[in-house]
């Protein structure tokens, strides 16, 4: 099942907050998308990255068709693609599902991850039906640990070995709250 979506390349936006808007990728997001994906500061706790211009063509060809339960969004704050974020169901049955981000290095430290964050629990909440969201995060990132408990998340535990990054098993925090009103 697709997801809404504006016909003629132009951007449907999904979801707002004071300073940015959520949106679907466009295939002219290229260059701001390959700025972050491929910058080492941006993947240093991810699994993916530092992103090569095929593994962003990947990632955007990937993220043109939007799916129902899956939203991949872009975060463009003042018309510019400063990000991505996503919000998607992991169990239908329980109205259960999960919420990530990264944004550029020239977004840290504004509180953009903070909005984008509460506008993907919106979204999670208002769009998918979404009741208990949770989020992880590797242990060492502080910054994200952060943006997950402003908005509300609780750190439910650590899981072990979870993950590997760059080629290490690394722990990572598990943070979840229950979307209610």
């Amino acid at each position: 099942m697709k997801a809404d979506m504006s016909a003629g390349g132009e951007r449907h936006i999904v979801a707002e907050s004071e300073r940015l808007s959520l949106g679907w990728f466009l295939p002219e997001d290229f260059d701001a998308v390959h700025a972050f994906a491929s910058d080492p500061r941006v993947c240093e706790f991810m699994t993916w990255g530092p992103n090569s211009p095929a593994d962003t063509h990947r990632f955007l060809v990937e993220r043109l068709t939007p799916s129902a339960d899956d939203y991949q969004l872009a975060v463009i704050v003042r018309g510019e693609v400063v990000g991505s974020a996503a919000v998607w169901v992991t169990d239908s049955a329980n109205n259960v599902g999960e919420l990530g981000y990264s944004l550029s290095a020239t977004a840290w430290g504004h509180g953009y991850a903070t909005e984008a964050a509460r506008a993907l629990i919106g979204v999670g909440r208002d769009r998918l039906g979404l009741v208990r969201i949770a989020a992880t995060c590797d242990v060492d990132n502080m910054a994200s640990a952060r943006v997950l408990e402003k908005v509300g998340m609780v750190r439910e535990g650590t899981l072990r070995s979870f993950k590997v990054v760059r080629g290490e098993r690394r722990d990572h925090h598990l943070y979840s709250l229950i979307a209610t009103g």
